[in-house]
């Protein structure tokens, strides 16, 4: 709708999907959770399945826009936007996420992390819709996080926005997956960062090494929103925000 009312898009005919129920709705799969393409914000918020299993999803999903965006608003849409400020991205990207395509010709998986081709362009064919997607339960030990950053504290699109998922043992992370939106054309996985911090020791060193990586191996622009500088210093500060609750267990 932002696009067609600037005048950017070329297309002049729509065709409006509300109303196919098959792509909505939140199911547990054991494992994963299946979420629907067309499950709104609010459902999401809503889900108790969500709330206990993936946690920062329900947090981004807090985030954009009003209640009324919310409440019309939806999960796939955001993923197929391709903005690299939509925020539910990081979470999906820290999870692994799993997108669910489908045409006439069939359906097939992608992985999230592969879904993006570079600024707003996807692997989907014109043919194809997103119908769904999985993320992985938290597991035993595991912690996940989410934090954007905006002019405001509502109805804001983000400045930089962070989502990780760890789990940690005496004091050492045994894994970690850090996904941030708004440093590059497309949502990013931060993986010089977490081959740094996977197996190490959490210490105070460490996370300020971390910090230091996170805020070079990103790659922001300067807009109107924020500089360049802005974004890699935030970017850090944020993951510091993390690392430090995982060493405080709080």
């Amino acid at each position: 709708m932002v696009l067609m009312n600037a005048h950017q898009l070329d297309a002049r005919e729509f065709l409006d999907i509300w109303r196919v129920d098959e792509l909505r709705g939140i199911s547990d799969e054991g494992d994963t959770i299946r979420i629907g393409a067309l499950t709104t914000y609010t459902e999401i918020i809503r889900s108790a399945l969500v709330q206990q299993h993936a946690p920062s999803l329900v947090a981004a999903s807090r985030t954009i826009g009003a209640i009324q965006i919310q409440n019309r608003g939806t999960l796939g849409g955001n993923v197929v936007n391709a903005s690299p400020a939509g925020d539910s991205l990081p979470v999906l990207a820290a999870y692994d996420a799993e997108v669910e395509i489908g045409s006439a010709r069939g359906s097939r998986a992608v992985p999230f992390n592969e879904f993006y081709t570079g600024y707003r362009r996807t692997v989907l064919e014109p043919d194809e819709l997103v119908l769904s997607v999985r993320i992985s339960k938290l597991r035993g030990g595991e912690r996940d996080f989410f934090w954007k950053v905006g002019t405001r504290r509502a109805q804001a699109i983000s400045k930089t926005v962070l989502a990780a998922k760890a789990r940690m043992m005496n004091s050492v992370i045994e894994s970690i997956r850090i996904g941030v939106g708004s440093v590059a054309p497309t949502v990013v996985r931060a993986g010089k960062t977490e081959l740094l911090l996977a197996g190490a020791k959490l210490t105070k060193d460490l996370i300020d090494r971390a910090r230091a990586m996170i805020s070079e191996e990103i790659a922001p622009i300067t807009d109107l929103r924020s500089t360049e500088h802005y974004r890699r210093t935030v970017t850090g500060n944020v993951l510091v925000k993390f690392l430090r609750q995982l060493a405080s267990g709080s």
